[in-house]
């Protein structure tokens, strides 16, 4: 979800329908001119995000998996919004190789202080060693400018054969992207395999290990490796054991909720539940679970006005937090 400098709200479902809400209700009206999506499982219309100078350029930008030639591909388009309709749309960087299923997709989208665009894309499941090759996008978090430029200082750019837009590699499936401004720190939210959920900081040129190292075993419970450390890879700032399934994730900077100023927001699939992390500098200082039960929550956002919102998936509710007086 993200807010237009109208006031408007916009909700993407997977499918690839984009919603229209006004004052905290849907208006039954949504989007037209979104692109078509390779939608499988998990693959489909996913994040959305406004340029930090919406409100003067009227970027909006998307992740979606496109349909192309061998399947799909993450890819990251902007476009602005003209009344109810998408216009003026560029896909920005389509990533390679396409793959026919659906799994592990990613993908969020995140902006720095500098406004070069961070976008995740995870490593199609039933590849995990797409994550230790730099010449695939997969298992990876990427860098671009906002209209798509690769940056120069990428770390990757020189390295023959690598795609240059890489950030970091060894990353499974990162479901949650968080950029805290105010540290100049980048947050990855990494869904695990079964007891091995991270969350990790992320810093360029980095390699997060999977599927090297891993706290976590596959779904069957066979070992996926024995190691969970090994030189050169990044441990976890946490990790989760049972698994919590997270996804969608936001940084509390609001006034409104005083006592969690600082703390990370992380949406649980599987558990069904808002996770608040309470860190100390950039270490873990431990965790409380927010409205148990309330189904998958698939996202969590902070608004431009400061309220905390959140989305389900299975119960399909649209959530706002509302501070007690």
């Amino acid at each position: 979800m993200t807010w237009l400098a109208d006031g408007r709200m916009l909700v993407t479902e997977r499918k690839g329908e984009i919603l229209i809400f006004e004052n905290d209700q849907f208006t039954g009206e949504k989007l037209s001119g979104v692109p078509a999506v390779h939608e499988v499982n998990q693959a489909g219309l996913l994040d959305i995000q406004t340029h930090p100078d919406h409100a003067s350029n009227g970027w909006v930008y998307f992740a979606y998996a496109k349909p192309v030639e061998g399947g799909g591909a993450t890819a990251i388009m902007r476009a602005k919004v003209a009344g109810n309709s998408l216009t003026e749309q560029e896909d920005l960087i389509v990533t390679s190789p396409a793959v026919e299923g659906g799994r592990h997709f990613g993908s969020r989208i995140i902006f720095d202080k500098d406004n070069y665009l961070y976008f995740s894309n995870g490593e199609r499941g039933s590849n995990p060693e797409n994550a230790q090759s730099l010449k695939n996008s997969h298992g990876k978090i990427h860098r671009i400018h906002d209209d798509g430029r690769i940056p120069s200082d990428n770390p990757f750019v020189n390295e023959p054969d690598a795609i240059p837009s890489i950030w970091t590699y060894g990353n499974r499936n990162p479901q949650g992207l968080v950029y805290d401004r105010a540290n100049d720190r980048i947050y990855g939210i990494e869904h695990g395999p079964k007891g091995g959920d991270e969350i990790n900081l992320i810093e360029k040129g980095n390699n997060y290990g999977w599927p090297e190292i891993t706290y976590g075993v596959e779904y069957d419970d066979s070992i996926i490796t024995e190691d969970t450390v090994k030189t050169g890879m990044e441990q976890p700032i946490h990790f989760w054991r049972p698994s919590i399934a997270p996804c969608g994730s936001t940084l509390v900077t609001s006034d409104r909720y005083p006592s969690w100023k600082g703390d990370l927001l992380v949406g649980a699939l599987a558990k069904q539940h808002i996770a608040r992390v309470s860190l100390q500098g950039t270490s873990y200082a431990g965790e409380e679970k927010l409205l148990q039960d309330i189904g998958r929550v698939r996202h969590v956002a902070q608004s431009p006005d400061g309220y905390i919102y959140a989305l389900t998936e299975g119960t399909g509710l649209l959530i706002k937090l509302i501070p007690q007086e």
